[in-house]
């Protein structure tokens, strides 16, 4: 049985990685899907691809995320794609990576991570508002880097603990509404993109030794828990941060 036959989803990012899985997901759940994506063309375009090659229908909308007018432009191509039809899933994906160090994080690479991650999610959640469905889900994409010390990823963690804290009011506030509002918390989660990191001799080992389920994450594990939240099942639970890392970090294994 598919949770999300005639229901509408926005995924930000989903032109790879992640949220390419968490769209081809969702559709195959039954959702009518759009991609958003910012640069990636090719990539989204193989993500509609993906998902009507199986039976589903899904429609790209580009919008580059951090300029001022960056939520119009979405929400226009959303707008025209939905045709009168409410949205009922948001997912939050579309995140701008880590910049570095304290020493190394200059002003423009802050501004950007918190216009991507921060002011952009905020601002999509609330254009979608007035089309998003009584009952309907908000799930935001955070990281197990707030709550871990990874001074690499200072300023990138910050930006994810201001989703999260933003993941609980609004769940406060939408809860008469039937929405819920939930984050899901990847750890290191192995994708295209990010290959060639995990091919330094050693590391996808360590942090494997590092995870209570021994190995790295895939996009697909990540992509079940937000269809999990995003279906009439998870309908009792809001305002929550799913931890979605296969144990990162929980301890030492003796």
């Amino acid at each position: 049985m598919k949770d999300l036959i005639g229901r509408t989803a926005l995924v930000t990012g989903a032109s790879r990685g992640i949220g390419r899985a968490i769209a081809t997901r969702l559709a195959a759940e039954g959702a009518a899907v759009i991609v958003h994506f910012g640069a990636d063309k090719n990539g989204a375009a193989t993500t509609v691809e993906e998902i009507e090659r199986t039976g589903g229908t899904a429609f790209a909308v580009r919008a580059e995320l951090g300029p001022d007018d960056d939520v119009e432009t979405l929400f226009a191509g959303v707008e025209a794609g939905l045709a009168g039809r409410p949205l009922d899933v948001l997912v939050n994906n579309a995140a701008a990576a880590p910049a570095g160090p304290l020493g190394a994080t200059t002003r423009a690479d802050f501004d950007h991570l918190y216009a991507v991650n921060v002011r952009a999610p905020y601002f999509i959640i609330q254009r979608a508002l007035p089309l998003l469905s009584d009952g309907g889900r908000i799930v935001t994409i955070s990281s197990v880097a707030t709550r871990m010390a990874n001074p690499t990823q200072t300023s990138f963690a910050m930006t994810k603990g201001a989703v999260e804290t933003m993941t609980m009011t609004l769940a406060n506030q939408f809860g008469t509404r039937g929405i819920t509002v939930n984050a899901v918390a990847p750890g290191a989660t192995r994708t295209a993109t990010n290959e060639a990191a995990f091919e330094a001799p050693g590391l996808a080992g360590l942090i494997a030794g590092m995870t209570a389920l021994d190995r790295l994450g895939s996009p697909d594990d990540v992509a079940d828990v937000v269809a999990f939240l995003a279906s009439d099942r998870a309908g009792w639970i809001t305002g929550q941060i799913i931890d979605a890392s296969g144990g990162l970090f929980l301890g030492p294994r003796v």
